[in-house]
């Protein structure tokens, strides 16, 4: 077994997204500390997990120093490369096209950033997410940190990467036919597939003619994942849908 993992004494250290949080709130880390290390840390991994399809360092970095808001404000993390995000490309993990940046978030992507969230790029999945393992035809499979001649597993599998080698610490995904579950079990994540119009999504997948598809997070702790659920309530309500369990405070998730 060859495993690799991203863990060392840096801000992100081996907590997980709700104590990061509490951290920055305390005043211990700063946003510009934790991008900085997630991005040394993507960097030390992702030769051999090939988990990233885009980079975009720079913005992250700049966007680090300016104010944020939200419960997540400051928090690093990917969004899957099936979303769009302004001035990032979206290219399905697909090299049948080239993609130009997008104009705008899509709603996924707003509603993740209005949380706090702080998007450095683009997380690589199965081309326009249709199998059960990225194993992209130029760049290679996805690996699993856990076992490097293993997959990680469905269309999310580069979140998933990303998160169990500890580069990241929550990283959105999401979930047709098992793309959070399935890249969550094989890499020993929490992935929970939100009930379908809970969270917001994004127009190519509301448009579908059968509506699977449910947008959430990959993470290492059940608590991280309620906190998310939690967040993107506020940000974004369906009023058909009763309140989650984890709406009514912070004290859900402690």
């Amino acid at each position: 077994m060859s495993r690799i993992h991203a863990f060392t004494d840096d801000a992100l250290g081996d907590h997980d997204t709700v104590a990061l949080v509490d951290l920055l709130e305390r005043g211990e880390v700063s946003s510009p500390e934790l991008v900085d290390a997630a991005i040394a840390r993507i960097d030390a991994v992702d030769p051999q997990l090939g988990a990233v399809a885009h980079r975009d360092w720079e913005r992250a970095r700049s966007e680090a120093r300016a104010p944020r808001s939200g419960f997540f404000s400051g928090i690093p993390t990917l969004v899957k490369d099936n979303s769009d995000v302004a001035g990032m490309p979206t290219r399905q993990g697909c090299d049948a096209f080239v993609a130009g940046p997008a104009h705008a978030d899509g709603d996924f992507a707003a509603m993740y950033r209005a949380t706090g969230m702080l998007v450095l790029g683009k997380s690589q999945l199965s081309e326009f997410g249709f199998s059960a393992v990225a194993e992209h035809p130029r760049i290679g499979p996805v690996r699993n940190p856990w076992d490097l001649d293993r997959t990680a597993g469905a269309s999310s599998s580069g979140a998933a990467a990303l998160v169990a080698s500890g580069a990241l610490p929550i990283a959105h995904a999401n979930d047709g036919g098992g793309s959070i579950r399935i890249p969550a079990s094989v890499n020993g994540l929490v992935g929970f597939k939100p009930t379908r119009d809970r969270i917001a999504q994004d127009k190519m997948n509301r448009d579908m003619p059968v509506r699977i598809v449910a947008d959430g997070v990959v993470t290492r702790s059940v608590r991280d994942t309620a906190a998310f659920l939690r967040e993107a309530e506020k940000v974004h309500r369906n009023l058909k849908l009763p309140r989650s369990a984890t709406s009514s405070g912070r004290d859900d998730v402690a």
